[in-house]
């Protein structure tokens, strides 16, 4: 596989995976909201699950860099990058916020 290729596959496996995450992290918000904390904790678990795959396409790039294969900063590159931080801002946020609706329900109970 050219080199060229397997940056776009890193890239693509950022993109993919961050974006993943993002939305099994707001599935978790939208279930814990209804109280359904069973699914709430199963999409936080499974966003960790889409970001564990994200850092290995971001480690392929990392360990490449390392070894003196200096890949072409791009536009598509700087927005995986990008994609990947927000991604994990808002799992940890959407971890915050399923732990405070949990409270809420065993104090209203």
């Amino acid at each position: 596989m050219a080199e060229e290729e397997q940056n776009m596959d890193a890239i693509m496996g950022l993109i993919l995976n961050g974006g993943n995450a993002k939305s099994s992290a707001f599935e978790a918000i939208q279930a814990a909201k209804k109280g359904d904390f069973d699914t709430a904790d199963a999409k936080l678990k499974e966003a960790d699950g889409f970001l564990v795959d994200a850092h290995n396409s971001q480690t392929k790039m990392l360990t490449a860099e390392a070894n003196g294969e200096h890949a072409k900063v791009s536009l598509l590159m700087v927005h995986s990058q990008d994609h990947l931080m927000t991604s994990i801002t808002f799992r940890d946020l959407a971890g915050e916020i399923v732990d405070l609706y949990k409270r809420l329900d065993k104090e209203g109970k």
